[in-house]
């Protein structure tokens, strides 16, 4: 395997599959399968998942609501995808603990970074929800620091496009892909890659990011493997 440790991404909105609101459990369970398969390998898994397919603090701030409270209403919509997955992958029958920055005692752990470092070490996927536990921070922001704090190798961010492209592939046919792009390109470009405090992070600790297509069955394993899927940001 080319990486012992990793934090993979998850979009909220990936979750929908082809629905326009909630949960499709045919998608989450052909992630945790996805997931099981590089289990298996010996590689370590630590998830972090959006909340945008049940709500969006944002739009939300836009419609006039407060923003602090509405970001913690977003961070309990990222538990609630948090519990679809575990649930998915405890069926697939892998081991998993669920930690959050808020404590909810009746349904997870509270983030503990030893703690979470070592359910990883003794072969637990470990889903971190609830975001960083702060209003203002976005769940790419969870994913960076929470990256860095366990020691992952590399951000796997699954999307539903298969890289970074130069515009918008959904809306721009012409775009073209990056294979690998450095940090500073990215700047300079202005891409969309994460929210500016999340890339700062990773970029400030040596901490690559691959952005890929999660949604095509078997793409996670080729990129642990060493693929070269999507693309890398170094």
């Amino acid at each position: 395997m080319k990486y012992k440790r990793i934090l993979l991404k998850l979009s909220g909105e990936a979750l929908m599959g082809e629905q326009s609101y909630g949960i499709d459990i045919n998608r989450v369970m052909q992630y945790a399968n996805d997931i099981k398969e590089i289990h298996s390998q010996g590689l370590e898994i630590a998830i972090v998942i959006g909340g945008g397919n049940i709500y969006r603090g944002l739009s939300a701030e836009k419609a006039g609501m407060d923003r602090v409270q509405a970001d913690y209403m977003g961070m309990l919509a990222t538990v609630i995808n948090s519990m679809a997955l575990q649930d998915a992958l405890e069926k697939v029958g892998l081991k998993t603990r669920l930690l959050t920055a808020i404590k909810m005692e009746q349904i997870c752990e509270p983030f503990i970074r030893r703690r979470a470092v070592r359910h990883l070490e003794k072969g637990r996927v470990v889903i971190f929800g609830a975001g960083t536990g702060n209003p203002y921070f976005t769940t790419d922001t969870a994913a960076s620091l929470r990256a860095i704090e366990i020691n992952a190798d590399a951000v796997l961010k699954g999307t539903r496009v298969d890289g970074i492209y130069t515009a918008d592939p959904e809306k721009d046919p012409s775009a073209q892909r990056y294979e690998n792009i450095s940090f500073q390109e990215v700047y300079e470009k202005g891409l969309n890659v994460m929210d500016m405090t999340a890339f700062t992070l990773c970029q400030e600790n040596n901490l690559p990011i691959i952005v890929f297509d999660m949604n095509k069955p078997g793409n996670l394993k080729k990129l642990a493997d060493g693929a070269h899927i999507g693309t890398i940001v170094s």
